[in-house]
């Protein structure tokens, strides 16, 4: 949910054209807006009665998530709503994912979703990886399921043809719980790419625990010899 989410384009002096599906980041910005629209509360009478989750965009305060919880629970009088799925896309969601889990866990069931895109724009590229790590570790520790989002082999499913800091990228989300794809006309290919790296990666790391498995390559060797 959240209609008014946005990306950023580069920031040049001379201004630029503002593309389809694009919007404007404002780092470092409290914005006072709510984080349901009112078309959001809206589509929520009908999503409570068919979806399985419910994605809330730029999550950043517990406020936010308290109130879409309680939101659906008056929709639903038997208390059976979606699970709630947060989406940290600023440094103010990072900043309060403690908060936000405890108030998404008034929900049976509850996840997040690491939005690399606008977290980066956010929170800047050198910052990126760090803000993912600490999230990876927040989330574990709080049994709490994670996604890991956002140009994940994007080029391949447009392409069909990967690169090499994509397959590196695409291994690391071994550590989540579920990895989103963009859409693309090779998707099919870049989901069965993905299939072989993750069950390749299985055995070297779950979550944030190495398991330190036999490697193929030593029995080789001393095989050769």
């Amino acid at each position: 949910m959240g209609k008014h989410k946005c990306v950023s384009s580069a920031r040049r002096p001379a201004g630029d054209v503002l593309r389809a599906e694009k919007g404007i980041n404002l780092p470092e910005s409290d914005l006072h807006v709510a984080a349901l629209s009112p078309d959001d509360l809206e589509d929520l009478k009908a999503v409570v009665q068919y979806a399985d989750m419910v994605g809330l965009s730029f999550a950043n305060r517990p406020e936010d998530v308290e109130r879409l919880v309680q939101y659906m629970k008056q929709l639903r009088k038997d208390g059976d709503i979606p699970a709630v799925v947060l989406k940290i896309e600023t440094k103010t969601g990072f900043d309060n994912l403690p908060a936000l889990l405890l108030a998404a866990m008034q929900s049976a069931s509850c996840g997040v979703m690491i939005a690399r895109g606008d977290l980066a724009i956010e929170c800047g590229f050198g910052r990126l990886a760090e803000v993912r790590e600490q999230i990876l570790w927040v989330c574990e520790a709080a049994h709490v399921p994670v996604i890991w989002a956002t140009q994940v082999l994007e080029g391949m499913a447009k392409s069909g043809l990967p690169t090499r800091s994509e397959v590196t990228d695409a291994a690391m989300g071994q550590r989540a719980e579920c990895i989103m794809l963009n859409k693309g006309e090779h998707i099919v290919a870049a989901t069965k790419s993905l299939d072989e790296i993750l069950l390749r990666m299985q055995d070297h790391q779950t979550k944030k625990r190495s398991l330190l498995r036999k490697l193929s390559i030593a029995e080789r060797f001393f095989n050769l010899g």
